[in-house]
């Protein structure tokens, strides 16, 4: 098992620790094990200095750096700054070097967000989700409306890029409660939205209530219906749509995400972190006990890995390249496919075209706005 680090510049940092666990998360994430923290950092630490002492030549630059979740907010600070420390020790940072840091609201203080800026953290990631607190906490999100307005009374003060998440679908908020709160959302100080769908996960609490009734999903029409309205409505303030859930002001898209989208490189640390070398994956043990024995023995973490085979990497880079606005190449989606093969390709891409939900140039293939909310089915009947 062999994992190629000589093209990573982006690294992922998992903090699985949260206050409570919302009802639709399918995350490694912990909640009510607070007391854990330290031994978990010390594990963590451990896995980095040993990635450290692996590589060979000379110090490499670190593009984008994530602390992802979890609920990275409640890392205490004094063992946060630690890592960033250890980090910088031994990787080239530089002034255009991006590094993110997830917050919940009502998991964090104003002199925690002076201190990351002070450090070298230069973008937030907000979860708001929604603004109907009531609607929230009913799939156990304990955060309110209150929480997100007094962090957004101060953050543009210490740090420029903050980009807010809002999850589209909720039970219980109407299409002009969700309006309401885009508008809302767009006069605040930022410079980035991501619009997700509310996805039901096997095995969450969501799943359960969804299937015994208790919850009911909006319908499919409602959610196209509140997906355009969201599409012009950003686009008119400002906010480019440069992949299907995320929206950006110029100059100011999610760096760290694309390494994501493009198929590049990253190094993931942590519990159940999976990382990515451009032909294989692989993901760290997901129990926290175990996670911290073999990292404090300095014994392999890796419990999954899988070798890419030349179809799945042709269907990755369609999928991915589909979800971005400026799409996938001919190149890409065409790949290993025999002539008869690339025929057959085409002929749906048409008939795609036709329907109104693709659109298509020399170079490659690109979903319409129409075509973005029914991405999946599109790769389904591309057969790729």
């Amino acid at each position: 098992m062999i994992f190629n680090t000589s093209l990573v510049h982006s690294f992922y940092i998992h903090w699985p620790f949260c206050p409570y666990r919302c009802h639709f998360c399918p995350f490694v994430a912990l909640a009510g094990q607070d007391q854990y923290m330290q031994v978990y950092h010390d594990a963590l630490i451990k896995e980095v200095t040993l990635f450290i002492e692996n590589q060979l030549g000379e110090k490499k630059r670190l593009d984008t750096l994530f602390f992802g979740g979890g609920t990275p907010s409640t890392y205490p600070t004094n063992l946060l700054l630690d890592t960033l420390s250890i980090l910088k020790e031994s990787f080239d940072f530089y002034e255009q070097t991006e590094i993110t840091i997830e917050v919940n609201p009502g998991t964090v203080q104003e002199m925690q967000v002076s201190m990351w800026a002070k450090a070298g953290i230069n973008r937030l990631s907000v979860g708001v989700q929604s603004l109907k607190d009531g609607a929230l906490h009913n799939l156990n999100r304990l955060q309110s409306k209150k929480d997100v307005e007094h962090l957004m009374s101060y953050v543009a003060y210490y740090i420029d890029n903050v980009s807010v998440d809002l999850i589209m679908g909720i039970p219980e908020v109407s299409f002009d409660e969700w309006k309401a709160y885009v508008q809302e959302v767009v006069q605040w100080p930022i410079k980035h939205i991501s619009v997700y769908f509310l996805t039901v996960h096997e095995d969450t609490r969501l799943y359960f209530n969804v299937a015994s009734g208790k919850v009911v999903l909006p319908s499919d029409d409602f959610m196209v219906t509140c997906y355009f309205w969201t599409q012009s409505f950003l686009a008119a303030e400002g906010f480019e749509q440069y992949e299907l859930s995320n929206f950006a002001k110029k100059g100011y898209i999610s760096r760290h995400n694309s390494v994501y989208w493009d198929r590049k490189p990253y190094k993931a640390f942590g519990l159940g972190a999976c990382s990515f070398d451009g032909m294989s994956r692989m993901q760290n043990e997901k129990n926290l006990m175990k996670y911290i024995e073999k990292a404090t023995k300095s014994e392999s973490l890796v419990v999954e890995y899988e070798q890419l085979t030349p179809q799945q990497i042709r269907l990755e880079k369609a999928m991915l390249g589909l979800r971005r606005a400026k799409g996938a190449l001919w190149n890409d989606i065409c790949a290993d496919l025999d002539e008869k093969g690339v025929t057959a390709l085409r002929t749906q891409i048409d008939t795609l075209v036709c329907e109104g939900l693709m659109a298509y140039d020399r170079d490659g293939v690109r979903l319409t706005q129409k075509g973005l909310v029914v991405e999946n089915q599109i790769i389904m009947r591309l057969g790729l």
